[in-house]
């Protein structure tokens, strides 16, 4: 069976440099195909889809509400050619009505020891509308290694810098954060992989630099130790979200290869500076994640948070707005209160504001959202802290010997997304 996998583009924040990262949910849905499926993978954000007639199905696989528009078309085009459309991953989780409108199937939920069922249906002209799994999770030992051959990743660079490889070793989140969608699509219960498999699996990554896409690695405090301990001898390098602030635990991050966290910062407590500053005592670097537009924000708090972020000495920060997304808590909470201002999902890309804030306007909000992305690098700019950072992990490779260079095949052609194996 040949099928045609998508991965549709969407809009980026205007203040972030723009590059991209190999995605993820493509390769983990690839390696739980049947091993007999022939896949074509076409990525929009760095490649022209190639519109195959001879597919037996089309698979788009969205990660954003904000992709789902674009997909959208993407499945029209593909249907008035008479092709079967499925689509699957977050987004469609989040949109699985509105998707049905243009496709011929929804699958929700993960796609280990289930595709074997689709494929068989598509193959007798049987697909059902909705695959529904979505609180039926896999045993986590039943996920395979990602499909990362059918990726191009000299592809994946910026300004000729090789962009890391994405790999996961749990699934799942016990944390129920208000404005998150992780409860919603991936359940309240932390689901670890089984360690071997996760260290077989970075093992067999050339890349040496990583981004662990777990949730929250600070979820389990002697899996999460287990888990740094058999890192140590791969000898990679990789960025993750949160680390349990233990001591212990830090100190195995910091010798299993951890180069930065994306650290959430939701107040200006001593609890959150001292935490950075534990980090960084341990060479770590940090890249806060704020989220601006909680009722509890007038402009006076963002401001005085700028200033607070300033003080931290980070190495990056992203500033998003706080986005309704379906599934969440606050959606509920705003609709209830009339404060949605639209449905346009392409807008909904975290760097707009889409309802009604509490204390400020919406073009307040917009304005100091942009004060923010400024202010915090008005003396440097966005490019060369990122340099900063990727030197940072070249002085550690250089120390235990991991240190290689990337030669990117400048003469492939642009479009080209073929499975590797053929």
């Amino acid at each position: 069976m040949k099928i045609e996998l998508i991965y549709p583009r969407w809009p980026k924040l205007k203040n972030q440099p723009e590059f991209h990262l190999p995605p993820h949910g493509p390769v983990c849905f690839a390696a739980a195909l049947p091993s007999d499926a022939e896949v074509s993978f076409w990525d929009e954000h760095v490649q022209e889809i190639e519109y195959n007639a001879e597919a037996d199905l089309v698979a788009i696989s969205c990660m954003l509400t904000c992709q789902m528009p674009r997909a959208w078309e993407i499945a029209d085009i593909y249907r008035d050619m008479g092709l079967p459309v499925l689509f699957g991953g977050i987004g469609t989780m989040l949109h699985p009505q509105e998707t049905l409108n243009h496709a011929d199937s929804v699958f929700l939920g993960e796609a280990e020891g289930r595709m074997e069922e689709v494929i068989s249906d598509v193959k007798n002209g049987r697909m059902k509308p909705i695959y529904d799994f979505q609180r039926n999770f896999p045993d986590t030992a039943a996920i395979k290694p990602a499909r990362r051959d059918i990726l191009h990743h000299e592809l994946y660079n910026f300004r000729g810098v090789q962009m890391v490889d994405l790999v996961h070793a749990s699934r799942g989140c016990r944390f129920n954060c208000f404005p998150c969608c992780t409860p919603y699509l991936g359940g309240r219960c932390f689901r670890p992989r089984p360690i071997d498999k996760v260290v077989e699996e970075i093992g067999g990554i050339e890349n040496n630099r990583l981004f662990l896409v777990d949730n929250s690695l600070a979820q389990d405090d002697e899996w999460e130790k287990e888990l740094f301990k058999a890192l140590i001898p791969l000898k990679k390098k990789w960025i993750s979200h949160p680390i349990k602030d233990d001591d212990e635990i830090l100190d195995l991050a910091t010798e299993a290869g951890c180069w930065y966290v994306y650290q959430a910062i939701i107040d200006t407590s001593e609890v959150i500076a001292e935490r950075i500053r534990r980090y960084k005592a341990r060479g770590i670097g940090v890249e806060g994640t704020i989220l601006l537009g909680l009722d509890k924000h007038d402009e006076d708090y963002i401001k005085r948070l700028v200033d607070f972020l300033l003080d931290l000495e980070l190495d990056l920060a992203e500033f998003t707005i706080m986005t309704p997304f379906p599934g969440t808590p606050v959606r509920a909470e705003l609709e209830a209160q009339g404060r949605i201002l639209h449905n346009d999902w392409s807008r909904y890309t975290c760097g707009e504001t889409v309802f009604q804030p509490a204390q400020i306007s919406v073009d307040r909000l917009n304005e100091l959202n942009q004060y923010a992305w400024d202010a915090f690098y008005a003396d440097c700019s966005i490019e060369l802290k990122m340099a900063k950072l990727y030197v940072d992990v070249i002085q550690k490779e250089k120390k235990d010997g991991t240190f290689k260079r990337v030669k990117l095949d400048r003469h492939r052609q642009w479009g080209q997304g073929k499975d590797s194996r053929e």
